[in-house]
């Protein structure tokens, strides 16, 4: 399976623009500038929107403040280019309590900034920090959510939604074939560690191909192995390992944002 996560060079520049524009208007430093979304994940349409997401670092002074502002930054949907960050002690914080999209945007294969040399810590840090049943829990509960009204039922679907699903239990199966390490977030990578079945991997490579001459709201033909891998997987999160939090962890984040934030 190939990557369709290119991305055009003037939404780059554009995109590129309104970065710089936050970190001016916000007096941030961007730690790190990702794409989180369909194209990233490997199954976009053509309508899809660019979901572009960061970590920034705030000045000392602001951390030191007794009434802090908010720890996000968002801003409206223009022209379908969606930007939203986060504060990197919001992202320690949540990575702490194995939070999966902290890790994902680490994983992310398209990258709209190069990443600040923290970022290498962070990753090791969270690599970590993994937990693979916490990690599965969460994925089997997206997958539920994106599939309770078809999964069990014959009508057609969406193909978005058979993504939404699809993903999640495909990183269940890989946490299963792997709970060492973190799972990739784009659905390619995510087959090439999932050990399928030859046959699986043609039929959601066909649905990838599928779903990028579509809309995001077109519905596909249901494929029943999927569907059955899909079922079969979301039940499985519990047979992942645990792996408690230690305090050193905490230690080394602490560490690790007071580095940055004294930087």
């Amino acid at each position: 399976m190939t990557f369709q996560g290119a991305i055009a060079p003037d939404i780059r520049r554009e995109i590129d623009a309104r970065l710089a524009d936050i970190e001016a208007r916000n007096g941030v430093r961007l730690l790190l500038a990702i794409e989180s979304g369909s194209r990233a994940w490997g199954f976009p349409s053509p309508d899809s929107d660019y979901d572009v997401r960061f970590l920034y670092q705030r000045p000392r002074d602001w951390y030191l403040s007794l009434a802090p502002g908010r720890d996000v930054i968002e801003q409206p949907i223009v022209d379908e280019i969606d930007l939203n960050g986060w504060d990197v002690r919001k992202a320690l914080g949540l990575l702490l309590k194995s939070n999966a999209t902290v890790s994902e945007w680490m994983q992310s294969p398209i990258h709209y900034r190069p990443a600040d040399p923290f970022m290498a810590r962070l990753a090791a840090l969270a690599d970590d920090l993994l937990n693979p049943r916490a990690l599965a829990h969460h994925y089997a509960s997206a997958g539920r959510q994106a599939a309770e009204r078809w999964l069990d039922g014959d009508d057609a679907v969406p193909v978005t939604k058979y993504f939404y699903a699809l993903r999640p239990a495909l990183t269940i199966r890989a946490l299963r074939v792997n709970p060492k390490a973190r799972p990739p977030m784009n659905l390619q990578a995510l087959v090439a560690v999932s050990d399928l079945p030859a046959a699986l991997a043609v039929q959601i490579a066909e649905l990838v191909e599928a779903k990028a001459r579509t809309n995001e709201r077109a519905n596909g033909t249901r494929l029943p192995d999927l569907d059955a891998l899909i079922r079969s997987e979301l039940e499985r999160a519990g047979d992942l390992p645990v792996r408690a939090l230690r305090d050193d962890f905490v230690g080394r984040a602490n560490a690790l944002f007071l580095e940055m934030a004294n930087t």
